[in-house]
């Protein structure tokens, strides 16, 4: 069995409510095993039988069936998290937040830095294997280029961004 992480975009806001438990319960119910939550924003780390597209499709399927939304999830290998958060490029700061946003369209990452017009005093911004690393002063976080263009809704079912400090806490 494989070791994943499911990133869930879109949990616990805009009136959208999942407690862990019950997102530990239906991963439990789809026969996935060592299956932990982080936090209340939709992260779960699990082993599954099976390749990931289809490991996706079946958490997609049982988050709408359960919880009655249009779900969609970025799944990462577990050990691809851990060589994501080894080679974030830029040094952190006690006035920055550090973050990745996880793309299960290559495409989608590509657009959403292509010509990008950012402030490097303020946000910086490079492309990586399957993700974008950014940093950003703390509390810009919705303010800078990046997070506006991010916000566009046509990166809402390829795209979610996860802070450094919760990613360290899935590996």
């Amino acid at each position: 069995m494989a070791r994943w992480v499911a990133l869930l975009r879109g949990v616990n806001v805009n009136g959208i409510t999942i407690r862990n438990a019950d997102l530990a319960s239906l991963f439990a119910d789809l026969g996935y095993a060592d299956v932990r939550t982080v936090l209340a924003s939709g992260n779960v780390v699990f082993s599954a039988p099976g390749d990931g597209a289809d490991v996706k499709t079946r958490i997609e399927q049982g988050l709408r069936d359960r919880f009655g939304y249009d779900a969609w999830i970025v799944l990462v290998p577990h050990d691809r998290l851990a060589a994501v958060v080894d080679t974030f490029p830029f040094d952190s700061a006690p006035d920055r937040h550090d973050y990745v946003v996880f793309g299960s369209d290559d495409t989608a990452l590509a657009d959403l830095v292509a010509d990008l017009d950012t402030d490097d005093a303020v946000e910086r911004v490079t492309r990586g294997d399957g993700v974008v690393y950014w940093s950003c002063p703390k509390g810009s976080s919705t303010d800078t280029a990046l997070a506006k263009r991010a916000a566009a809704a046509r990166f809402k079912r390829s795209t979610t961004t996860r802070n450094t400090n919760t990613l360290r806490k899935l590996l």
